[in-house]
């Protein structure tokens, strides 16, 4: 009776670990927000350098999300989150969708998805954990989910 009562209990032990785990991993801590107001991890935005610039734009008949290429190196960072400034500089309305999941599926991989309007910049704020341990790999799609036949990009953290 006494080894049935234990092994219950270290059931029990095991299963709300796991949880514990998996709400972690399904909370986030992704952040959007514009510069005065928006913080991640407790720090403003206007306090936090950029890393990264990324713009809708259209070139003639094409409208993609520039660059094609995002690398931030994490080398040489400290813990320090990642700030991305995202601006749509077209005439119409476009999404922002970033995921490691190529497929986007898995419920515990980052994911970020807003709508911007003409002229409008949004700050994303992302806790190095979510790169880092909400996915398996270290680059991460962004496009235009409104648009699909828009041109997207990649970011790439390099340093993992």
């Amino acid at each position: 009776m006494g080894k049935m009562v234990l092994a219950v209990f270290f059931g029990l032990v095991i299963i709300v670990g796991m949880t514990s785990a998996s709400l972690a991993h399904h909370a986030g801590g992704v952040e959007v927000g514009d510069l005065e107001t928006g913080s991640v991890v407790g720090t403003p935005f206007k306090e936090l350098p950029v890393d990264a610039e990324i713009q809708a734009i259209e070139i003639g008949n094409v409208k993609a999300w520039y660059p094609p290429t995002t690398v931030v190196d994490f080398k040489s960072r400290t813990g320090r989150p990642v700030v991305l400034k995202v601006t749509n500089t077209t005439s119409a309305e476009h999404g922002f969708f970033m995921t490691a999941d190529a497929a986007f599926e898995a419920p515990s991989v980052l994911k970020i998805k807003l709508v911007l309007k003409p002229g409008e910049t949004k700050y994303i704020g992302i806790p190095t954990s979510d790169l880092f341990y909400a996915t398996t790999g270290s680059t991460f799609i962004y496009n235009c989910h409104l648009h699909p036949a828009h041109v997207g990009g990649k970011f790439v953290a390099l340093g993992r």
